[in-house]
């Protein structure tokens, strides 16, 4: 890595960006999955700044056990304190963590990077939530001790306040809202869903816009799937379409390229073309605003099958674009993206499709 890091600063030169670190991941055999979506996570500045936030607040207290949350705290940190400007990162400590924690990744198989992305966030949404309970009881009990007439506050015992949304749902939690209209009385009933990243069904030669659209398309439910009318107290047929309610700030997109198929009993991946522009217009809001985003992340799957692969990122960081592949690291070019949209025939060779997407809100950074 020497050698390359050492181009990547030369590529770079006077344009290196002050206090940056570019930091290849060192692969434990299969760790690949969980390396591309760290990567992509460490370069979503929001939340590296609350982590490492958490990070510089938590570091002395010394009687807090270690989790899923100090583990990546402590590996950003690293990153972050890095002499070197570029190099190598063994994250051995939070492997050892993640494995310790979940017995799916325990394995040497080929893993999900989409599975981990999504137990990781619930996992640190799961210890904040934890330490702000912790931390109201304690406040409680001390306040119970000088106070020693009833509930404090007012509040009943017994009753639970509502968690604060952490900084983790701050960056990436959306709400959808599911629209369902009865056929016969034309109520419409809603219902609220948050979500941390949006699963896209893909078609060939389509693009995002298509298949949010897709998302957000009326279906009607009759037959066997009739609604059941609250005002008409009975089944009736009815339309069903999602919309987003509440966008996110960080919209991480999901494209299902992995599809169970009845005929062959097993998981076949879609190398599908789908086009993913550097900015996004997100149309299918409930208020019809037109929010835009740009991308900023893309893990890349890399193989032709689900259970075996490889996975790598680009990454966009002060406006150059960066390629990670475990432990290296290469600036590359914006229309390299391009090269990750999949192939417009069903039988290609090329293999190396966009998997994960990250948009970040251009609302957001203005």
């Amino acid at each position: 890595m020497g050698a390359a890091s050492s181009r990547l600063e030369k590529a770079l030169g006077e344009q290196f960006p002050e206090g940056e670190r570019y930091f290849g991941l060192e692969n434990f055999g299969n760790t690949c999955y969980c390396n591309s979506v760290l990567q992509a996570l460490y370069f979503c500045v929001p939340f590296r700044d609350q982590l490492l936030e958490y990070y510089a607040s938590n570091k002395n207290t010394g009687d807090g056990e270690e989790n899923m949350l100090t583990c990546l705290a402590d590996l950003f940190s690293q990153i972050s304190n890095q002499k070197k400007k570029t190099g190598v990162i063994a994250p051995k400590r939070f492997i050892q963590r993640l494995k310790k924690q979940n017995e799916i990744f325990r394995s040497y198989m080929h893993q999900d990077a989409h599975e981990f992305l999504n137990f990781l966030l619930n996992e640190l949404v799961d210890i904040l939530e934890k330490e702000h309970n912790a931390a109201r009881e304690s406040l409680q009990n001390i306040s119970l001790q000088k106070n020693s007439n009833g509930p404090i506050n007012g509040q009943a015992n017994g009753s639970h306040k509502e968690l604060p949304a952490t900084w983790v749902h701050k960056c990436f939690q959306g709400i959808l809202t599911n629209e369902t209209r009865c056929l016969r009385c034309e109520t419409v009933t809603d219902r609220d869903e948050t979500f941390f990243d949006l699963s896209l069904d893909i078609e060939q030669n389509s693009s995002i816009t298509s298949c949010l659209k897709n998302f957000s398309s009326t279906e009607t439910l009759n037959a066997e799937d009739k609604f059941f009318c609250d005002k008409c107290c009975s089944l009736q047929e009815a339309q069903k379409r999602m919309k987003i309610k509440k966008p996110p700030n960080i919209l991480v997109i999901h494209l299902k390229r992995f599809k169970y198929i009845e005929q062959l009993q097993r998981y076949k991946k879609l190398s599908y073309r789908v086009v993913f522009p550097l900015e996004l217009k997100l149309l299918n809001t409930v208020d019809n605003s037109d929010l835009e985003y740009s991308l900023f992340a893309v893990v890349v799957h890399v193989g032709s099958g689900p259970n075996h692969g490889h996975y790598i990122s680009l990454v966009k960081s002060h406006n150059h674009w960066l390629f990670f592949d475990d432990e290296n690291v290469e600036m590359t070019d914006e229309s390299m993206v391009q090269a990750f949209f999949g192939s417009p025939q069903e039988f290609s060779g090329n293999t190396d499709n966009g998997y994960i997407l990250f948009y970040g809100s251009l609302a957001e950074k203005s």
